[in-house]
């Protein structure tokens, strides 16, 4: 079953993690509730370029999240790509994945939710 794919821009504002978090949170309630399959976050990868604290802080809550079977799993920018096997996996619930503007491109500044 392929679904659309929802895009969230969590850095837009520059919340703090905190705030960013309640968001992820909202988001992959809602996006469950509707039936969406993936939910990309774009959290930027810091000014600095050594990682921001919104990624660092999303991709921990996301990996508590699998822990407790909250959601499927999650795919990393940097990992998105064809020859990934999470991202092949991916395909077959959101047909949209193949044509996002990110895959492949090794995008640390992106994370990908599979509901």
């Amino acid at each position: 079953m392929s679904g659309p794919l929802r895009e969230v821009d969590l850095k837009s504002d520059m919340p703090s993690s905190g705030d960013a978090i309640k968001r992820v949170t909202y988001n992959i309630r809602s996006g469950k509730a509707l039936g969406v399959p993936v939910v990309k976050f774009i959290h930027g990868y810091g000014s600095t370029g050594k990682g921001g604290k919104i990624r660092v802080e999303t991709r921990r809550y996301l990996a508590d999240q699998k822990r407790k079977r909250l959601i499927r799993g999650f795919i990393p920018g940097e990992e998105f790509s064809i020859f990934d096997e999470a991202t092949r996996a991916a395909f077959a619930l959101c047909d949209d994945l193949r044509r996002d503007r990110d895959l492949d491109r090794h995008n640390n500044g992106v994370t990908f939710v599979i509901l």
